[in-house]
């Protein structure tokens, strides 16, 4: 009788040691919840809120809290998330695919290639941009020198009909007197002296000058080196004028320029006209960006002005549309254009030095 009972004894004792040694385990599967086990806990016949708690050591209101569930009863099948404190660790399985190198997706591969050969463009773009920079850097600028022509002087006469100026020849270039020369926006004293035959140390030694810069509305004394026989002055009818005038037009110009064009002279006369300075290009829906226009100052709307761009030797012709006030895109240009007409010259920026020559009656 005594043996039954340790024997019965012995048999209970090697159950509950079993019992307590067996790990709990996982009804479904686990996950990952910031570094710790989640449970995955499916729902059996019998189970309860209080019956799943107390075997994973959790109040039965804190599960139903982390499940969102407001009711204590359960559905059998249902899957419980339990979450616990025990560190989730990785199977080999889920080690090998996240040591494993990202597979590239067909879109993602697509986008890498639009964007490596968008880069490319952009870097040949800029090597394009700097050659030619470099290019235009280097090329020798020449300016063509510049013959002057005599100034015509109409001066009060008594009305006769049809009184011609006698023709006079120019003084030695050693008796010459110096002529006032008043400094445009963008000229220089080496463009001074090509427009007058002369040098920049003669212009410097004349006027005490110190320094090479010019400040638009300067005054310069100039004393050409050689000047141009004058040509006969045209004839006057002075039957066509309503009343005498007294006016002096000063007209420095090019003579291959002026046998190129010719100007069909009005009653007053039509002279060439020739400005340096600062041009720039505009977008205005008002401006046909396709055609050569541009807006001046004073001159005539439709006359065509010749345009010439020093640093790439390119020369155009455009028309005039309109005027324009002074803004602080047009501060001191002389000339404002559209992009075609910018293109024609190859200008590489928004404001460049510019030539021009047109027509203007003598008013």
């Amino acid at each position: 009788m005594k043996l039954k009972f340790l024997l019965t004894i012995l048999l209970l004792f090697t159950i509950s040691i079993s019992l307590s040694a067996k790990p709990v385990i996982d009804s479904v599967g686990v996950k990952n919840n910031d570094g710790k086990k989640l449970i995955l806990f499916k729902v059996k016949p019998g189970d309860t809120y209080y019956s799943i708690g107390r075997r994973y050591h959790l109040k039965p209101e804190a599960l139903m809290k982390y499940n969102g569930k407001k009711k204590a009863a359960l559905s059998i099948g249902a899957i419980i998330e339990v979450p616990t404190d025990i560190p989730y660790k990785k199977s080999a399985k889920e080690k090998q695919m996240a040591d494993a190198p990202k597979k590239e997706t067909k879109k993602e591969k697509k986008a890498r290639l639009a964007r490596e050969a968008e880069e490319a463009r952009a870097e040949k773009k800029h090597k394009h941009k700097a050659d030619t920079d470099a290019d235009v850097t280097q090329a020798p600028v020449t300016e063509p020198p510049a013959t002057p022509v005599q100034l015509v002087r109409q001066v009060e006469q008594p009305a006769h009909p049809s009184v011609q100026q006698p023709v006079q020849q120019s003084a030695p270039a050693d008796t010459v007197q110096p002529t006032q020369y008043k400094v445009s926006a963008g000229e220089t004293l080496y463009a001074i002296s090509k427009r007058f035959n002369t040098t920049v140390e003669a212009i410097t030694k004349l006027n005490n000058l110190t320094s090479t810069t010019l400040v638009p509305g300067q005054i310069l004394l100039v004393k050409p080196a050689q000047q141009a026989a004058q040509s006969p002055a045209p004839a006057i009818n002075r039957e066509t004028q309503s009343a005498p005038r007294d006016s002096t037009i000063v007209v420095s110009v090019n003579k291959d320029s002026l046998a190129e064009r010719k100007f069909n002279a009005n009653r007053f006369g039509l002279f060439e006209k020739n400005e340096k300075g600062v041009a720039t290009w505009i977008e205005d829906q008002g401006l046909d960006p396709n055609k050569k226009l541009v807006l001046h100052r004073s001159a005539p709307i439709g006359t065509v002005i010749k345009i010439t761009n020093p640093m790439t030797n390119r020369t155009t012709f455009a028309k005039v549309v309109g005027r324009f006030t002074e803004t602080e895109a047009t501060k001191d240009v002389i000339i404002v254009m559209t992009k075609n007409v910018a293109d024609s010259l190859g200008a590489l920026d928004k404001r460049f030095h510019v030539d021009i020559s047109y027509g203007s009656p003598n008013e």
